[in-house]
């Protein structure tokens, strides 16, 4: 079990963001907002499944799991509540989020189905996060440019992301859920997050007024695909999740924890 604690960022969102506020770079920016504009109806996704899940084991199970449960759920609301603030200052620029009302359509279908689906699905979605939150922490400079603040709020989310990574997977073990449906829903996620990251940031780079800026797409490209690019460092861990003896603490997070360790001024731990 992982030992998951809740903590509070110690940042202020009030004061408005640049417009290319990741060091000055619009793809990069309309990336990372992309992601950001996703978060608050996903994660509260991720947090209705984990309740739901932990409802469906036997009470015994139930206490195993239950502080783990909490620590998920309460990581998970921190990071909602963040993102919403952020994303205000996106609505604000005249970015339309366009994958959050996406998402609630398609979670809608999931009303009442087997909650070990919707753990599947948390699981998949779950390994995306934990996968690019250690390409950011092992790349951060990435963020070098950036505002402190906002570099910080990046890297306390991929740390805490990568953290949480084996929650929702474990409790879908748990239920008894198959191999089969893990890969069914790993299969359906990867095209529909990749497809919803694609289609947000390209709305948000036209809504910006550089898509068909040569300089975007440059940058673009060396952020994909080269030497330490995105591409080229997650397709080996995202391949991993597809063996049937996959567990997500087989990756690891001491990047996570080094963080953490590093900056614990940048948070308090909340208690009770």
């Amino acid at each position: 079990m992982t030992d998951l604690v809740v903590r509070r960022l110690l940042i202020d969102l009030e004061p408005p963001i640049a417009r290319h506020w990741c060091a000055d770079d619009a793809f990069l920016s309309a990336l990372f907002n992309a992601l950001s504009m996703s978060f608050p109806v996903g994660e509260q996704f991720f947090i209705d499944s984990v309740r739901r899940g932990l409802k469906e084991l036997p009470p015994e199970k139930q206490q195993q799991f239950q502080r783990e449960a909490q620590g998920f759920i309460g990581q998970e609301a921190t990071h909602r509540r963040v993102h919403g603030l952020f994303n205000s200052h996106l609505e604000k620029q005249g970015l339309d989020n366009r994958w959050g009302p996406r998402a609630l359509v398609r979670q809608a279908v999931l009303e009442g189905v087997d909650p070990r689906h919707c753990l599947a699905i948390t699981a998949a979605y779950e390994h995306f996060t934990a996968i690019f939150a250690e390409w950011i922490l092992r790349n951060h400079t990435v963020l070098d440019g950036s505002e402190p603040r906002l570099k910080t709020m990046w890297l306390w989310h991929s740390a805490e992301e990568s953290e949480h990574k084996s929650t929702a997977f474990d409790l879908y073990l748990a239920l008894d859920g198959s191999h089969g449906w893990r890969m069914k829903w790993f299969r359906r996620i990867t095209m529909i997050f990749l497809a919803d990251l694609l289609r947000q940031t390209v709305n948000n780079l036209r809504r910006d007024g550089t898509l068909w800026k040569w300089a975007t797409w440059k940058n673009a490209a060396r952020l994909l695909l080269g030497r330490d690019g995105l591409i080229r460092q997650t397709y080996r861990p995202w391949r991993e999740y597809k063996q049937p003896d996959f567990h997500p603490a087989q990756q690891s997070c001491e990047l996570s924890r080094r963080w953490l360790a590093e900056h614990a001024g940048s948070y308090t731990v909340v208690t009770g």
